[in-house]
């Protein structure tokens, strides 16, 4: 009993500071004069009313959380704000079901930029900053935020760190107090974004575009203020910032903060999985710029380079940003561009998938047990960069990518039964759960998901939360162990 009213005491403070996110969209509200701050401020009445209610009844019982605790509240606490949040996007947009409400914010707290709303260009400007703060708050993740505040109420944050930081090495800080590091994380993701909106500004957007695309680009997210997405702008200047920045998005920000605290490059150049990365990038871009030559999809080279570049970068670091509809071209590219979509972010960055550390581990595993064939006596370790690695991570990476790909074919083939036809059921599912966005065909990224059935759109976002989580915090609070005492 005494470790469920600690679980209690905790979603409870988590959830007050959860309100207090609120108080952007409603400052944004008056602002435009949009009357969408009465919603707002009752959706934040209600989380802090019901969090401090949460946090007084069990106050007596705050403790340190165990293990397991930490990997039941993230995945409660995910829910739960995707519920909350549905909100002010219930009361504001007339007819919204609340299945396809849920959809908008999970995809926003999970940074998937998919979307099921249509006439993104008039709605209301405090709904849409409300779905890019979303996505930036998710960005990073609202649980680091939480673990830094936390402690100065009297709980431990190491348990609820070790459940939402991505990554097959979990344990690396920067520094020796999990509430700094945090804060420290935060302070690199917000002084990016600012920089990020202010290029954008100056690339032509106006304030409001250039603040929530900042929001989305930082994310990952993908979600944008117009229904043609970046198209709408049609503007080299705006696409070489958003490039440059989801690149940057796509990298560690704990390599980020390493950089900028000495003032230098190298730890980027150390860093083992960034070249890998921005490498297999550039590789890809000249590949599908070459592609569309061949088949003459746009007059001259530097207009198909301009279109490869920028919807590549995007799809492969999962943001979900389009400036055409790249379903047209041919299936080589786009099915090239989904699976770079599984591979291409970082480890601690914000964006899905199974990472880049991941897919080079599993490489020098397999080169590892070819070389084990021909030498059975030899030691043959595997270095990333100068780590070498343990073989209980090797086999926790073996284990999460066989999760990761069960799941895809599970999923795929129940939309397939539902009714979707196959590629745009297998793209839903591949995009969904690399927290990428658009897929191909009927959710591609000339449409939306709006076409979907609920039941379809309930799995998508069950896509979504197993790809933010990294499957397995969800899949262990399903298994009997976890519940034993």
């Amino acid at each position: 009993m005494q470790r469920f009213c600690t679980f209690a005491f905790v979603l409870g403070l988590i959830l007050m500071v959860f309100g207090l996110t609120y108080c952007l969209p409603i400052v944004t509200a008056w602002l435009y004069q949009d009357g969408m701050e009465v919603y707002f401020m009752d959706g934040m009445s209600l989380n802090i009313g019901i969090g401090g209610a949460l946090a007084l009844t069990t106050q007596r019982f705050r403790g340190e959380l165990k293990n397991r605790d930490g990997y039941l509240l993230v995945a409660f606490f995910w829910v739960l704000m995707a519920s909350a949040a549905t909100l002010p996007l219930k009361w504001g947009i007339p007819g919204l079901s609340f299945t396809d409400a849920f959809f908008e914010t999970t995809s926003g707290f999970t940074t998937t930029g998919a979307t099921v709303l249509v006439g993104l260009d008039h709605l209301a400007p405090s709904l849409n900053l409300w779905r890019h703060e979303l996505n930036w708050i998710g960005g990073l993740g609202i649980i680091v935020l939480a673990v830094a505040v936390l402690p100065l109420l009297g709980i431990g944050g190491m348990q609820l760190y070790k459940a939402e930081i991505a990554g097959p090495v979990k344990d690396g800080k920067i520094t020796p107090r999990i509430t700094e590091t945090a804060r420290l994380l935060w302070l690199v993701y917000l002084g990016i974004t600012m920089i990020c909106a202010l290029c954008l500004k100056l690339a032509g957007m106006s304030w409001f575009d250039a603040v929530c695309h900042a929001f989305a680009t930082l994310a990952l997210g993908g979600f944008s203020t117009h229904d043609a997405s970046i198209g709408f702008f049609d503007s080299v200047a705006i696409e070489l910032v958003l490039t440059v920045f989801m690149l940057i998005s796509a990298i560690n920000f704990t390599t980020h903060y390493t950089a900028l605290s000495e003032r230098r490059l190298p730890p980027y150049l150390t860093d083992p999985e960034t070249m890998p990365m921005l490498g297999l990038v550039a590789v890809s871009i000249l590949l599908c710029t070459g592609y569309l030559e061949y088949f003459d999809i746009y007059p001259d080279f530097f207009v198909n380079l301009r279109h490869v570049t920028f919807n590549l970068v995007s799809l492969a670091t999962d943001c979900g940003f389009a400036s055409v509809d790249y379903g047209q071209w041919p299936m080589f590219v786009p099915l090239w561009m989904l699976f770079l979509s599984c591979i291409t972010a970082c480890t601690g960055s914000t964006g899905g998938g199974i990472k880049m550390f991941r897919a080079l581990l599993l490489t020098k595993q397999a080169g590892r047990e070819i070389f084990r064939m021909i030498h059975p006596r030899a030691i043959n370790p595997i270095r990333i960069g100068e780590m070498t690695i343990a073989n209980k991570i090797i086999f926790s990476v073996l284990a999460f990518v066989f999760f990761y790909f069960i799941s895809v074919l599970s999923l795929t083939f129940i939309l397939i039964f539902s009714g979707l036809d196959p590629i745009s059921a297998f793209s839903a599912i591949i995009a969904c759960i690399n927290n990428a966005g658009p897929g191909l065909q009927q959710v591609g990224p000339a449409t939306n998901y709006a076409s979907l059935t609920d039941f379809q759109t309930w799995i998508c976002s069950l896509a979504m939360l197993l790809g933010r989580l990294e499957v397995f915090t969800l899949i262990v609070i399903l298994t009997p162990t976890f519940w034993r005492t």
